[in-house]
């Protein structure tokens, strides 16, 4: 068998995906992670001081592996689902009656959410607390809290695909507070100065006209399933690529 698997790995094919081997020196080891693209995300040694759960509280990962659930259950929804108003009420009721597991399935997607949401504030609180904002991690800060604000808008954008009485009102409200806002609803300050009206403001690109109705559905399905999703999976990678790069996870000042 290992005769075998040492002439599958002098292939050229082979040699082609993975570049280096795994040999037993730090030398190599570190020339294989830094080959690879997803082992490169990561550092080639953690201290154990920074991976302590009394300092990180390991929310980092647990926000990751949150995100994870919800990419693998939101693509499961997507099969049995459409954005439209004639069926959108109505592909949730299949999901909880007709599909099989279909209610495990949502449940699990919708729970995963609002725990994304507590967990990644606990993690900017965590990292707040500890100074692992200071230099030279300033610019992954940043990062950070737009990944913030992307799980918020995540959040927001999922509420309305379920079109119910809460999705509903939920996205009414949100959007009217996005009409009162200075420089961008036609409802806030400067609105006037700017010719901001009604059917120009932000209000109206997020809902796709002046009422919630099936456009504003579907830019929210574009916006929950394509859009954000994809901006957030880009930034997580640079996340946590300069997590490495500014020295690793972050450690008491005495270790």
């Amino acid at each position: 068998m290992n005769e075998m698997f040492d002439k599958v790995k002098k292939n050229l094919i082979w040699k082609s995906v993975f570049r280096r081997d795994y040999r037993n020196t730090v030398r190599d080891r570190a020339a294989a992670v830094f080959g690879n693209v997803f082992l490169h995300l990561h550092p080639v040694k953690v201290r154990e001081s920074a991976v302590k759960l009394r300092y990180t509280w390991g929310m980092g990962g647990i926000t990751f592996f949150a995100f994870i659930i919800l990419t693998i259950t939101g693509i499961v929804l997507m099969f049995y689902y459409h954005p439209t108003v004639s069926h959108a009420y109505e592909d949730m009721k299949d999901l909880e009656f007709q599909v099989p597991y279909g209610v495990i399935s949502r449940n699990l997607h919708r729970w995963a959410a609002h725990f994304m949401v507590i967990v990644v504030m606990i993690h900017m609180f965590r990292v707040f607390m500890t100074g692992s904002y200071k230099a030279p991690r300033q610019f992954n800060w940043g990062i950070g809290v737009i990944l913030l604000v992307l799980t918020f808008l995540l959040s927001f954008t999922g509420y309305l695909l379920p079109w119910d009485q809460l999705g509903f009102w939920a996205i009414t409200v949100g959007t009217n507070m996005g009409a009162a806002t200075p420089l961008l609803g036609y409802q806030g300050p400067f609105s006037e100065l700017l010719h901001i009206t009604p059917y120009n403001d932000v209000r109206f690109a997020l809902l796709g006209g002046a009422t919630v109705g099936g456009n504003a559905l579907l830019r929210s399905y574009i916006w929950h399933c394509i859009a954000i999703p994809l901006v957030a999976i880009i930034l997580m990678a640079v996340h946590f690529w300069r997590v490495r790069k500014d020295g690793g996870i972050s450690r008491p000042q005495n270790n």
